[in-house]
């Protein structure tokens, strides 16, 4: 990094364990900030989510959401290790932690006392359900507020069981809402606006926000969410997916003149002429019709094949394909979007490319506790 990153000379200290605190952190590492990671004698449980026996301590999941932070071990149930934790907070700019409601203040490490001997502090603080109403002392996790937000009932078809998104989304959109909230009121600091800040980021609050494409609509207008399993947002039947001789592929097409070059491609675009079909909203009503139609096209070719020949007359569609088919296509290899560590990891960046002075880092996860003591408050 040879150009400053926005971050530079920003001092983190992180007292956030497995996903949701730590993500954020690790976006302020990767634009610059110097994190320091405080763990328990045990480590983040988070370094341990690995069924290889070689990978614990350090399991891939940890690796990648912890890279260009200093980890410093401390015993917060004792005095020593509360009065360690407080030097590195007085030493820094922001504060994160995803303790339930309550504990870092009667650990007498809390916002209150802290931001009032030190007032600069930017203090976020990351929760299931936040540090305020019934529900500030529930336990929370990522697939219990997929569960209790609605996120469950939004995939599938009408009459499938609930069923969680296979990652923890809640965890990760908390990460990114949760850094995006830091750098704001760091923008508010220095502009004057605030001498410090207090930042209550809940799982829940976020998976709402995350949803606002289907709660905005059921707020505003009363519609309530509907599972249309693979069918787009649009709910057009010609955007959906459908399977083929080999593999499967999704279509894109809402707009008319895309609907109209889909079926032409399909061999069917004397559709358009009957009622049913004639325009959207018709086309919606029989939705389940024309999608048989196609289907029944779609079926006799290689996913690969359509994929070409949707792409040549400017329909959006993409083959049905594996993680790892994904990082292995040639247009992420120009775009900043993998890093390689010195201890031969690679991993994820930012997502986001800078002109100059782009996210990304150099250092690699640390091994538990694997900091200076002398450095942590420097």
């Amino acid at each position: 990094m040879t150009t400053p990153q926005a971050l530079a000379g920003l001092k983190v200290a992180d007292f956030s364990h497995v996903v949701a605190g730590p993500l954020a952190t690790h976006f302020l590492a990767l634009n610059g900030a110097e994190v320091t990671k405080i763990e328990p004698p045990r480590g983040d449980p988070l370094r341990n989510y690995t069924l290889d026996p070689a990978q614990r301590g350090l399991s891939p999941a940890f690796a990648g959401i912890n890279a260009g932070k200093r980890s410093l071990v401390l015993d917060l149930k004792t005095p020593q290790g509360r009065e360690r934790a407080e030097a590195v907070i007085a030493g820094s700019d922001v504060v994160v932690e995803n303790f339930r409601p309550g504990v870092m203040a009667r650990l007498g490490l809390g916002a209150e006392a802290m931001r009032a001997k030190y007032p600069h502090l930017i203090w976020c603080a990351v929760s299931g359900f936040g540090q305020t109403g019934p529900m500030a002392d529930v336990a929370a996790m990522d697939q219990i507020v997929q569960s209790l937000s609605g996120v469950m009932l939004l995939s599938g078809l009408p009459d499938d069981p609930a069923m969680r998104v296979g990652f923890p989304l809640v965890d990760t959109f908390t990460g990114l809402l949760a850094a995006f909230a830091i750098q704001t009121a760091l923008l508010q600091r220095e502009r004057g606006l605030v001498q410090g800040q207090e930042i209550d980021v809940a799982m829940l609050d976020a998976a709402l926000v995350m949803m606002l494409s289907v709660v905005n609509p059921l707020l505003i207008a009363g519609e309530e969410p509907a599972r249309t399993g693979n069918r787009g947002f649009s709910r057009a039947p010609t955007s959906d997916t459908f399977s083929c001789a080999e593999g499967a592929i999704t279509l894109g097409a809402v707009e008319d003149g895309h609907v109209a070059r889909t079926l032409e491609v399909l061999g069917l675009g004397d559709l358009l002429a009957r009622p049913e079909f004639a325009d959207r909203a018709q086309r919606a009503a029989h939705a389940d019709a024309l999608a048989a139609r196609m289907a029944a096209v779609l079926v006799t070719r290689p996913a690969a094949d359509w994929e070409a020949a949707f792409r040549a007359v400017g329909i959006p569609a993409a083959r049905v394909q594996t993680a790892a088919q994904a990082l292995a296509m040639p247009q992420l290899a120009g775009r900043d979007l993998f890093l390689t560590l010195p201890d031969g990891r690679r991993i994820l960046n930012a997502g986001f490319r800078f002109r100059t002075g782009g996210p990304g880092t150099t250092r690699p996860a640390p091994a538990l506790g694997a900091m200076a003591d002398q450095d942590a408050a420097s």
